[in-house]
């Protein structure tokens, strides 16, 4: 993939500053890197209950960078990101701006499953950070957007999800990069139980084009609206892979979304109670993917 618009050259945090690789195949070569390194990592006690690592994947080239929160069991088996009922609800949004999947880089905040798809404790985000800010510092992106609370938290201290989502900002540069904006949305994975969520995530993804503009020209913007029409959106050079592509369409709802089974999300501020039928016993624990760990 050419580059067409390349994004100023930042002082990459921490010190020393790396000089941005030339190409996407100097990029790669260091995200292969990190990726090998993810892999036989031992620096955290995720380590010892995990099948596989599961350290990212995506395009070298993009500006795009989505950080989720942590693998659940589908990514844990297959050590791949985003792979379960959640992660095809990801790539549904994605393709709803005319992008795909392979066309931005998707990660998560730590690299190894939490047993049980419990939340990450402190000690494994700070083992799993330098994983992330190297993989910044490689991709060099434009925007990063955040999928739930612990992701939020890594570029947004101190945010709220329900009071920020839909709206970029400057990330705060101990992420892993100066300059850096942050556009926050909820994880996928909460929209799957909470049906009302499942419009806010469609709404919210159509601005995501319109931040990645804002980012490459500096103009980070107090909040944007979590629902951007299309002929609000400047003319964009607005694909996550540095190539001009025509204005992304807005996003047509599915009138009738094949659920997807789940266990209950945690959404800021509390948790969301999922409707149990008349008669109908409540379910306990699956093993299914990135669902009760994630907002």
């Amino acid at each position: 993939m050419s580059v067409e618009h390349a994004t100023p050259t930042i002082e990459s945090i921490p010190a020393p500053p790396h000089e941005r690789p030339a190409t996407p195949q100097a990029r790669q070569a260091k995200l292969d890197a990190i990726a090998a390194e993810v892999r036989v990592c031992t620096r955290c006690r995720l380590a010892a209950s995990r099948t596989n690592a599961v350290p990212g994947e995506g395009h070298p080239n993009t500006e795009v960078l989505f950080v989720g929160e942590g693998p659940g069991f589908n990514e844990d088996q297959q050590g791949r990101p985003f792979v379960g009922a959640a992660g095809k609800f990801l790539t549904e949004l994605i393709e709803s701006v005319g992008w795909r999947r392979e066309e931005v880089f998707i990660t998560n905040v730590v690299k190894c499953r939490p047993p049980g798809n419990r939340d990450p404790g402190p000690d494994e985000i700070a083992a799993c950070a330098p994983y992330l800010e190297r993989q910044i510092e490689a991709l060099d992106p434009a925007l990063v957007v955040t999928l739930g609370r612990f992701s939020l938290q890594t570029f947004l201290p101190g945010a709220r999800i329900g009071q920020v989502h839909g709206t970029v900002r400057p990330a705060d540069p101990s992420a892993g990069k100066t300059g850096l904006s942050a556009y926050a949305m909820y994880h996928p994975a909460a929209a799957l139980r909470a049906g009302a969520l499942r419009t806010t995530l469609q709404q919210d993804m159509c601005g995501v084009p319109r931040a990645l503009i804002e980012a490459r020209h500096g103009q980070i913007a107090a909040g944007l609206p979590p629902e951007l029409p299309p002929d609000s959106w400047p003319t964009p050079d607005a694909t996550p892979g540095r190539m001009p592509i025509d204005e992304p369409p807005p996003y047509a709802p599915d009138p009738d979304p094949e659920p997807m089974p789940i266990d209950d999300p945690l959404i800021d501020p509390q948790p969301m109670p999922a409707p149990v039928p008349a008669g109908t016993a409540a379910r306990g624990p699956s093993e299914d993917d990135q669902l009760s760990l994630f907002v």
